[in-house]
C-alpha cells in the first residue's frame, strides 16, 4: 500500500485532475500534476505543477522519480508516455487499456471480440472503404474519427449514401468508424473502481441526457428496471475484468429497445460520475486514489437521489452567472473548475442537485441552471 504522506502524480491538468488532486490532498497525499498549460485547473491545487508536454522525456522522468504512483485524468495521454513511466513507477491504469480506449477502432474491436453487445460498425480508412461500409450497414449511421473525438466533435451523420464522401472529406480523411445509429431509449453509464487484486466497487447506474453531443444531465438512480441496472453493472465489471483494469473506469451504454449496447469506455473518472461528490459515501476520485495506492475498496452507498447538470461557457454569454441563486436553493451544490476563460461548449462547472426522488432532482437541476442566467 501507498499510504498518506506519499507523493502521487497525475497526467493531465483539467477538471478531473483538479478534483482528483483535491481529494488526494484531503486524504493526506502530496500531488504533482504534469500538464503544459500554466493555468491548468489541476495545477492550481497541486503541491507541484510540472509544465511540459505529455511526451517530454525530462518531464516524465521528473514525475516518475518524484511519485510513488501515477494516474491519468484523460485518455489521450500518449500510451507511450504511460509505458515509459511504468518502467520506474506504478502506473494505473496501464498503457494497454488506455491505448484501447483512445482509438475507436481498437475499442470497438476489443468489445466485439470479447463478446459484448455493440452497435454494428465498420472500420473506415479511405473513401473506398467508406463506400463498402455504407453498403453493408443500415442508414442512418454515424461517421466518427477513430481518435480525439469527444463531446460530439469529430463525427457526422450520414442519412443517405450520397452524403458519405462529403462527410469523410469534412473529417479530413482521418481513420474513422461507421456505426449504425440505433433506436435509443436512453443512455446510461456505470462508473467503477477495480483494484490490482481484482476487487471491484461500482457506483449506481446513472441516466444520461445529452445536448449537442455534450452530456447535459446525469440522474441517479437511473429510471430503468432493476434487472437492467444489474445487467449494466455486470457488463461494466466484465469489461474491467477482461482488460485486467486497475483504476477508475466508466462504461457508457445505450438502452435500445430494452437491450443494452456498449457505446464506449473511458479509462478515468467521468463527467457522469460527478454526482458521487455529493450523493455517495465514497466519490469517484477517492476510488481513483484507492485503486492507485492499493488501498481497500469500499462499496459506495447512494445516500440520496441526485441530478448533475453541466454548466457550459454559454451560461456566461450575458455576464457573470447569478451564483446567489444556486446558494439560495436547498439541495443544490455548486462545483466550479477554476477555468479562466468561458467559451461556448466548454465545461466550466456543474450543479449537483439533491432531492427526494430522481424526477424531483432533475427538475431542480434544470430550474437551478436556468436561475443562474443573468437578467436581460
Amino acid at each position: 500500500m501507498i499510504l498518506p504522506g506519499a507523493t502521487i502524480g497525475v497526467l493531465g491538468g483539467g477538471q478531473l485532475g483538479r478534483m482528483f488532486a483535491i481529494r488526494a490532498r484531503i486524504m493526506g497525499y502530496r500531488v504533482i500534476v504534469l500538464d503544459p498549460d500554466p493555468l491548468s485547473p489541476a495545477g492550481q491545487v497541486a503541491d507541484r505543477h510540472i509544465r511540459c508536454g505529455f511526451d517530454d522525456p525530462a518531464g516524465l522522468s521528473d514525475l516518475a522519480a518524484s511519485c510513488a504512483a501515477v494516474t491519468t485524468e484523460f485518455e489521450n495521454v500518449p500510451a507511450t508516455a504511460l509505458a515509459l513511466l511504468s518502467c520506474s513507477t506504478i502506473v494505473r491504469p496501464g498503457p494497454r487499456p488506455v491505448a484501447i480506449a483512445q482509438d475507436r477502432i481498437s475499442e470497438k474491436s476489443f468489445l466485439q471480440h470479447a463478446g459484448f453487445a455493440i452497435a454494428p460498425f465498420r472500420a473506415v480508412g479511405s473513401a473506398a472503404e467508406l463506400s463498402v461500409a455504407v453498403a453493408e450497414l443500415h442508414l442512418p449511421a454515424l461517421l466518427k474519427t477513430s481518435r480525439f473525438g469527444y463531446d460530439g466533435k469529430g463525427q457526422a451523420t450520414i442519412e443517405a449514401s450520397s452524403e458519405a464522401d462529403e462527410a469523410f472529406r469534412n473529417l479530413e480523411g482521418a481513420a474513422c468508424i461507421l456505426e449504425e445509429r440505433v433506436e435509443l431509449d436512453m443512455e446510461v453509464s456505470v462508473v467503477l473502481g477495480r483494484g490490482a487484486d481484482g476487487q471491484v466497487a461500482a457506483f449506481p447506474v446513472g441516466e444520461n441526457r445529452h445536448r449537442d453531443g455534450i452530456l447535459e444531465t446525469t440522474t441517479v438512480p437511473a429510471r430503468i428496471p432493476e434487472g437492467l441496472a444489474r445487467e449494466a453493472h455486470e457488463i461494466a465489471v466484465g469489461i474491467a475484468n477482461e482488460l485486467d483494469y486497475v483504476g477508475v473506469l466508466a462504461v457508457e451504454l445505450f438502452v435500445s429497445r430494452g437491450r443494452l449496447l456498449v457505446n464506449e469506455i473511458a479509462p478515468r473518472p467521468h463527467n457522469s460520475g460527478h454526482y458521487t461528490l455529493d450523493a455517495c459515501s465514497v466519490d469517484q476520485f477517492e476510488l481513483q486514489v484507492r485503486t492507485l495506492c492499493g488501498l481497500p475498496l469500499t462499496a459506495p452507498r447512494l445516500l440520496t437521489p441526485i441530478a448533475m447538470i453541466n454548466l457550459l461557457g454559454d451560461l456566461w454569454c450575458r455576464g457573470e452567472p447569478r451564483w446567489e441563486q444556486a446558494f439560495a436553493r436547498p439541495g443544490i451544490r455548486l462545483h466550479l473548475y477554476g477555468k479562466s476563460e468561458p467559451r461556448p461548449g466548454r465545461k466550466m462547472g456543474h450543479l449537483n442537485c439533491l432531492a427526494d426522488g430522481p424526477d424531483e432532482a432533475l427538475a431542480l437541476a434544470l430550474e437551478g441552471r436556468e436561475a443562474l442566467l443573468p437578467a436581460g
